[in-house]
């Protein structure tokens, strides 16, 4: 009987470990002794193929489901799925791949039913795993280089330009009019080896305007004359003043719109929420005063 091999162990996880569990083991496994980064280190090549079996057979339902219910026997019972003439092992089925590299007790397990399709090398590398791994042939993949990049709300409105550098290499990068927090600048083959940067735009709070979707947000004090008989009032737009029509009898809170004073969109621009909030005098003179409570009277009277 050929040695029992603990896949869990090997990898590192519990027997109820999930898929997503299972999957990121094996991917911190796998480049921690991959034999590009161990070279002449024959225990690291070893553990490396323990590895890639353990989860060829964890990683993969079918396999799991039949080691976790016979792996300490030593076999598949005949005709339980996979070991035999009536299994996988046989002709035209999974086996012609050979199983190569892998344990005794794996080709005695599953009678020699290699990799699913998809595997490198006798299961070593799946394709999956060659973005940001070991590549094909042991060279890892080019690897985009990320980063951020912070601008205000009204830089972001009209266009602007950063400077960055990338490994001493100083690159202006144009930013074009409208853009949102979360875009994503794609620098075509700038990073080390042909990859690209990718820079993800911030925006800086600003302290007058607020960006919601397509619309601009702000709020603007009216005097409480304004408020009450209604009439026109400078209102800030990210493409400078306009004037905007208080109607009257308006309170604190309203909110009136600006059409086509928002944010730039491919058909046009959103619209400008105005928040009202309504000014009183903080100082009023005599004559203010006076008249103030003869309007007071009048409105008690009526």
């Amino acid at each position: 009987m050929t040695e029992y091999k603990d896949y869990y162990k090997i990898l590192g996880v519990s027997r109820d470990a999930s898929e997503t569990e299972i999957k990121s083991a094996y991917r911190k496994l796998t480049k921690l002794h991959h034999p590009d980064k161990n070279k002449g280190d024959t225990r690291a090549a070893d553990k490396f193929k323990d590895i890639s079996e353990a989860y060829e057979v964890l990683g993969d339902g079918e396999k799991k489901k039949m080691y976790d219910q016979y792996g300490q026997t030593g076999g598949i019972p005949q005709g339980a799925g996979f070991g035999g003439p009536g299994g996988m092992g046989g002709a035209g089925g999974m086996g012609d791949m050979g199983g190569a590299g892998f344990s005794d007790f794996f080709q005695q397990f599953f009678g020699g039913a290699g990799p699913r399709a998809g595997g490198m090398g006798g299961g070593n590398v799946r394709m999956e795993d060659l973005l940001g791994g070991g590549g094909m042939g042991g060279r890892a993949a080019p690897q985009n280089l990320t980063g951020e990049v912070q601008i205000s709300l009204r830089e972001a409105f009209e266009g602007t330009s950063r400077a960055v550098t990338i490994q001493g290499r100083k690159l202006e990068v144009k930013i074009p009019a409208g853009t949102k927090a979360g875009s994503k600048l794609r620098l075509s083959k700038q990073a080390p080896g042909g990859a690209d940067v990718i820079l993800t735009i911030t925006l800086e709070r600003d302290p007058i305007f607020t960006l919601e979707g397509d619309d601009i947000k702000v709020s603007v004090e009216v005097p409480v004359l304004v408020a009450v008989l209604g009439g026109k009032h400078k209102v800030p737009t990210l493409s400078g003043n306009v004037e905007l029509n208080i109607p009257a009898g308006s309170s604190s809170g309203r909110t009136l719109r600006l059409r086509g004073q928002g944010w730039p969109t491919r058909t046009g621009r959103g619209d400008q929420l105005v928040r009202i909030e309504i000014g009183v005098p903080k100082t009023l003179s005599s004559e203010e005063k006076v008249l103030y409570e003869q309007l007071e009277g009048l409105r008690v009277k009526a």
